[in-house]
Formats: C-alpha cells, sequence, structure tokens
C-alpha cells in the first residue's frame, strides 16, 4: 500500500454488503479501505479515527445516533468538509434521486448494478466529479420538469410539505384535514398536487420519500 491510494471508509448495515464491497473495492492498486462501520456512530467514529478521500456509505442505514440520509450526509460534511461521498443504495424514487443532487450528492451508485463499477464512483468522487450508475442514470432521466406538466420537478409549497410530512407520520387525509382545519378535499389536492411535483404516483412510494428525505426517521414506523 502507498499513501497515493484513495482512502475509503465503508459503511452498510447489511455485513454480506460490507464485505462484498470492501472485497471489490481491495482488488483495485488504487483504493485502500482504512475502514468499514454498521450505523452512523460507528461512521463519525471511524472519520474522527482514520483520515479519509472518500465515503462510501448506504443511505438507509437506521440504528445510529447521527441518522441516515440526508440527516447523515450532512453531519459528515459538517464533521469533515474535505471527504467525498458516494452513495450506495436500493432506491428506485426520483424525488430522493432529485433531493441528492440538489444537495451536491453527485456520486450515487444502485445496489442493483454491478458492483466492479464502483471504483468508478470513487475515483469520481475523490475528483470531486459525477457519477451515477447505469440504474440511477436510468431514474435521473425521469426527473424532467416537462415530462409531466410544468408542474413536475416544481418546489413544494408550505402547506403541501406539511401535508406530506403529516401523511407519511401516519394520519389519513380526513385527520389531516381536522387538525389543520381544512376540508377534506382541500387536502386531498395538495397531497395529490405534491406527488405529482415529487413525480410520485402510490402513497407507498410517497410514505418511502417520507422516511428517505428526512420527513419522518427511518427507523419511525409511518402507514402500516
Amino acid at each position: 500500500m502507498t499513501t497515493s491510494r484513495i482512502r475509503v471508509i465503508l459503511a452498510d448495515d447489511h455485513p454480506v454488503i460490507l464485505e462484498g464491497v470492501r472485497y471489490e473495492l481491495e482488488r483495485s492498486n488504487t483504493i485502500s479501505v482504512v475502514g468499514t462501520a454498521k450505523n452512523s456512530t460507528e461512521l463519525m467514529a471511524a472519520l474522527t479515527n482514520s483520515p479519509c478521500d472518500v465515503v462510501v456509505s448506504d443511505y438507509v442505514m437506521p440504528g445510529g445516533r447521527y441518522g441516515d440520509g440526508l440527516a447523515l450526509f450532512a453531519a459528515i460534511r459538517q464533521h469533515s468538509p474535505n471527504v467525498r461521498v458516494v452513495v450506495l443504495s436500493m432506491m428506485e424514487n426520483p424525488a430522493v434521486v432529485r433531493l441528492l443532487m440538489q444537495g451536491g450528492h453527485c456520486c450515487i451508485f444502485s445496489k442493483a448494478d454491478p458492483i466492479s463499477n464502483l471504483t468508478i464512483a470513487v475515483h469520481a468522487a475523490y475528483a470531486n466529479g459525477r457519477y451515477l450508475s447505469p440504474r440511477v442514470a436510468s431514474i435521473s432521466d425521469t426527473i424532467n420538469p416537462g415530462a409531466r406538466g410544468n408542474t413536475a420537478g416544481a418546489p413544494l409549497t408550505r402547506c403541501e410539505l406539511e401535508v406530506v410530512r403529516l401523511f407519511v407520520s401516519g394520519m389519513t387525509v380526513t385527520e389531516i384535514g381536522e387538525l389543520l382545519r381544512r376540508s377534506k378535499k382541500t387536502i386531498s389536492t395538495q397531497k395529490s398536487s405534491a406527488m405529482l411535483k415529487l413525480s410520485i404516483e402510490r402513497d407507498a412510494d410517497l410514505v418511502r420519500y417520507g422516511m428517505e428525505s428526512g420527513l419522518v426517521p427511518s427507523a419511525e414506523p409511518a402507514n402500516s
């Protein structure tokens, strides 16, 4: 090993995936895995104890002190602003991909893609570049404000965001209307408008979006 290698810390709550990713990256003579973690608490400790250049982290990784998803990546940026991140995930949601890219996370790798391509993502992150694995790129291509009319891709209003937050927390449209003192029709319209803007068609995907975007903690049950 030489000091010119890219130093990487891996984080995933699935041991098999963690070891598989480690094995693949260590096959490269340009990458050195200097630490692993199974949750955000271990990851932040690893960042403190083992200087690195790139973090390869699962998006949904509950159980740690610093959360997961966007909250975790914000914590990494605050703790180690010079460390780049490769987001590793099984996400299929265009809205979440949009959130990540808007947050400056431009190296996203789907677990559905060949892991042999992960070294490319690590090198891109190290160079402060952009890499979307094939599956993520195909999802990203659907994020087109003109594809479903001018509304798609627009930011949510405060009222729409409030309705989405309450819905993914487990409340029904009727309950939200009673809480906010709005008609059921108004709440339903705001929910539908939010889903259109997020390119989401099913309630189950809206709940998943809420969990993955941090509107509700991933460890907290939403609609059952």
